[in-house]
């Protein structure tokens, strides 16, 4: 089994932590929030057959906090800068919730670099009033309490009810990826999200495979939604995953992988090998 190497990318005013997996064909992770790469430890150890790439954002874990610069737009080209310190022309990537909203502005920025999309537990719509008033009251706790509170606030929109009463380390591994999160790296994340565009033309235009994973017990992405958005793309594929809240990687974590190997076998030139009868 290949191990995982990690390396240093500098990125504009950052330097970022990339963990980088297996030969083959490039499958970019994009974190969300509060997480950390290690959302996707499963899939990192399951794809078989691919070059499996994650990275911690900007000023989450061993990715530097530069004062400012959080940005879709930064976001964005930090995606591009890990890519060509790999040498990487184009790539299949896979965002959560605030990953999926940093490949939507990849694709504005550097479309070219995007062979095929992964989109989980994420919505293409902009904050409403409503959601940049809460995403105000998050920046608030984060510089008066720091990163653990916030996560402790939003344990129940980020894990679903099934894995809240049934698997009690889901809550443990939140608040750790959490807890590597910099005030500056959370209050920038959720400024960043808050002044997000609408993506849904972005969406409507896309001439790319794609899919579409929420989770059926989701409430910030809720399964309305995630069909909804994957009805925009030509020719998606939707996958709702049940027992999963926000956090589907990391709840069902079996179930997302054999949805992206199904999805990853359809794409010309790579193959995915997930381990059999794993639970999840």
């Amino acid at each position: 089994m290949s191990r995982a190497r990690s390396i240093r990318v500098h990125a504009g005013d950052a330097e970022l932590a990339v963990a980088v997996r297996g030969e083959g064909e490039p499958l970019l992770f994009v974190h969300g929030f509060p997480f950390d790469h290690t959302m996707w430890r499963h899939q990192l150890g399951s794809l078989h057959g691919w070059r499996r790439i994650a990275l911690d954002l900007r000023g989450v874990r061993a990715s530097t906090a530069p004062g400012g610069g959080y940005t879709m737009a930064r976001y964005a080209d930090d995606l591009a800068a890990v890519l060509d310190a790999l040498r990487i022309e184009r790539a299949t990537v896979c965002g959560q919730s605030l990953g999926g909203y940093i490949v939507f502005e990849l694709l504005r920025r550097h479309a070219d670099r995007v062979g095929a999309l992964v989109l989980v537990a994420t919505k293409p719509d902009a904050d409403t009033p409503e959601g940049q008033r809460a995403r105000d009251q998050v920046v608030a706790q984060a510089e008066r309490e720091g990163p653990a509170a916030v996560a402790d606030g939003m344990l129940s929109r980020l894990l679903g009810r099934t894995t809240r009463a049934t698997r009690p380390g889901a809550a443990a591994a939140v608040r750790r990826m959490a807890g590597g999160w910099s005030v500056a790296g959370m209050v920038g994340a959720q400024r960043a999200m808050r002044a997000r565009p609408d993506s849904t033309e972005t969406l409507r235009r896309l001439r790319l495979p794609a899919l579409v994973i929420g989770g059926g017990e989701d409430e910030i992405a809720a399964p309305a939604v995630v069909r909804a958005m994957g009805a925009l793309i030509a020719n998606a594929q939707v996958e709702i995953v049940p027992g999963a809240g926000h956090a589907v990687p990391l709840e069902r974590p079996a179930r997302t992988t054999r949805a992206l190997a199904g999805f990853l076998a359809t794409l010309a030139g790579g193959h995915a090998l997930p381990p059999s009868g794993a639970a999840g």
